[in-house]
């Protein structure tokens, strides 16, 4: 039975954690759904993984609907979320003319990255037929802006200000939000104080999903291996039974360890 927005709102019901993945072809994309991973994201860390680029800002919306149209070929079940690229939404045209294509190329959802100027935004496409995954906290787009990769959300002034945007684009229309890098008891007070399913990736255990990007689960990523990264091949015989091992242990909520997460 395929996943649905539906079944991820009666995951967070019922209190159960389910997997997201990053899949950028049709192979990996059949092989990660058949393991049972509940979303696969086609992230714009293919800039990253498959390009060689220092950054996900080179990804174009070309780029995009190619990979997520291999992707909904090899699928088979997975929900399909999409990122909308640097700049593809910038304007609220530009983000219903932009999600329209992924949509048309195979995504289930799209997502956005951004804090509450993209409530307007959101409500266009939501109003649309377009479900949205909001990604707060350390968000690849605005790495220039950050100066680098950092925690967000540490000090109790950004982290009210982050909760406050997280329940202000659930209320524009976000079906799901999605939390980077931020300091395990954040996301927990977050994932409390929304309705939508919240996926974290470096955000502690307590989110209702969790996601990685497939490179670094397989422990292939060149450099130096971020801290909420496991490398589930490493101790597997195949990598379906790696990806099985991820999907597993973040059902039965054994990954993300404390060695995993930050603190505020």
């Amino acid at each position: 039975m395929a996943v649905t927005i539906n079944t991820l709102r009666e995951y967070k019901r019922k209190g159960e954690a389910f997997s997201a993945l990053t899949a950028y072809d049709a192979t990996f994309a059949q092989v990660v759904s058949e393991a049972g991973v509940d979303v696969i994201l086609i992230g714009d860390s293919l800039g990253m993984v498959l390009q060689g680029h220092d950054s996900t800002l080179p990804v174009t919306m070309e780029h995009m609907c190619y990979h997520v149209r291999s992707v909904a070929k090899g699928n088979r079940g997975a929900l399909i979320m999409a990122d909308m690229p640097f700049m593809s939404y910038g304007t609220e045209a530009a983000a219903l003319e932009n999600a329209a294509e992924l949509m048309r190329a195979g995504a289930h959802m799209v997502k956005l990255e951004g804090t509450d100027w993209m409530a307007d935004t959101i409500r266009a496409l939501s109003d649309r037929g377009v479900p949205v995954c909001a990604h707060l906290g350390l968000t690849p787009q605005f790495v220039n802006k950050f100066g680098g990769y950092k925690v967000q959300g540490r000090d109790e002034k950004h982290a009210e200000l982050m909760i406050e945007h997280a329940c202000q684009l659930e209320a524009a229309g976000a079906d799901v939000i999605l939390l980077e890098c931020v300091p395990a008891a954040l996301a927990a007070r977050i994932t409390q104080a929304v309705k939508a399913p919240v996926i974290g990736i470096g955000a502690g255990a307590d989110t209702d999903g969790q996601v990685l990007v497939l490179h670094d689960m397989l422990g292939v990523t060149p450099g130096r291996r971020p801290k909420f990264v496991k490398d589930f091949l490493k101790e597997a015989t195949s990598i379906q039974t790696a990806i099985t091992a991820y999907h597993d242990a973040v059902r039965q909520r054994t990954f993300p360890g404390e060695e995993h997460t930050f603190k505020a």
